[in-house]
């Protein structure tokens, strides 16, 4: 798999937990009892959020660390 694909692949699931869960929890207003929200429904919201952050979290701490790398040793080969 390439990685411009796995990447793609993350993030489009990471969206999709995103609004899966802020659909969730905007549904359950509707059920009854109406207005309230359980809290199963609140720690799906949760366990949403959490992925989606690290998702997106992870990537960019790696693609930043690669990108100091990658000048540490350019710097170093000019010199």
């Amino acid at each position: 798999m390439k990685k411009k694909t796995k990447d793609s692949i993350a993030v489009v699931s990471a969206i999709f937990m995103l609004l899966f869960g802020c659909g969730l929890s905007i549904g359950s207003f509707f059920i009854p009892p109406s207005g309230e929200i359980s809290s199963s429904v609140l720690w799906v919201l949760g366990q949403s959020l959490i992925y989606a952050a690290s998702i997106f979290g992870v990537s960019m701490y790696v693609k930043s660390e690669i990108n100091e790398a990658k000048a540490e040793l350019l710097g170093k080969q000019n010199k």
